[in-house]
């Protein structure tokens, strides 16, 4: 039986048999990995509650043909305090599926694993209307798909001539250019200060119409990037938006 411990962040969970349950997490060092927790969802079991989608826990697994097997896990952090607040909760979700689409199976994405942790600690102690659409523009400037603001990504026009935003493109476009969605002048500023090094000003922005604007984009361009919709945020959509 061959063992190794690595730290990870469960992004779901599923069950299997009458008391199994596979674990899909993010591991800081071995990618995506699928696991069962033998007897998990039996009221004696050890380490239940740690298994719990958004926990950070320090794991020890046997690794298997199909399926590697949880032999022990502490707790990191736990979600308890996202799981209080449902707003949280929604982002942090968001969170946990753009990375579960985003990650390999077996194949290592220490950003991936490294940004979520950092997401979800700073969603645990703070909030803001922006923290889910920081984290997808960021994730989208590690994935090389944008989002380019600085400057438009037909003609080269400089960023205060923004106007629109191209999805497939993934930038901003001049009035010349057009052919994306409408963007304000203050939401492009938003972005910037977000993939631009002010993600601290960015998230200390009260809740307006612009932040609106940008947590509403950054959906879009994930979405596109990942080529299909994404449920969490699908739930949980106010009706007027």
């Amino acid at each position: 039986m061959s063992l190794y411990r690595d730290k990870a962040v469960v992004l779901r969970t599923y069950d299997m048999r009458e008391a199994d349950r596979i674990i899909v997490m993010m591991t800081e060092e071995h990618g995506k990995v699928r696991a069962v927790a033998n007897g998990v969802r039996k009221m004696s079991s050890r380490f239940g509650a740690r298994l719990e989608p958004l926990s950070h826990v320090d794991i020890l697994l046997s690794k298997g043909k199909d399926l590697d097997t949880v032999s022990q896990v502490e707790l990191v952090t736990s979600a308890r305090g996202l799981y209080s607040d449902l707003d949280r909760l929604t982002r942090g979700l968001a969170m946990l599926e753009a990375v579960d689409q985003l990650g390999m199976d077996g194949e290592p994405t220490q950003h991936l694993y490294k940004m979520l942790v950092g997401a979800l600690d700073w969603l645990s102690e703070n909030d803001s209307t922006l923290v889910l659409a920081a984290f997808y523009f960021k994730l989208l400037v590690v994935e090389g798909v944008g989002a380019h603001v600085d400057s438009c990504v037909g003609c080269g026009a400089p960023g205060d001539e923004l106007i629109a935003f191209d999805l497939f493109r993934g930038g901003g476009q001049c009035r010349s250019c057009r052919s994306g969605v409408t963007v304000s002048a203050e939401a492009f500023t938003i972005i910037r200060n977000i993939v631009g090094g002010q993600l601290n000003l960015a998230l200390a922005m009260p809740e307006s119409t612009a932040t609106h604007e940008v947590s509403d984009l950054a959906t879009k361009c994930m979405e596109h990037h990942l080529e299909r919709r994404l449920k969490s945020v699908a739930v949980f959509e106010s009706p007027e938006r």
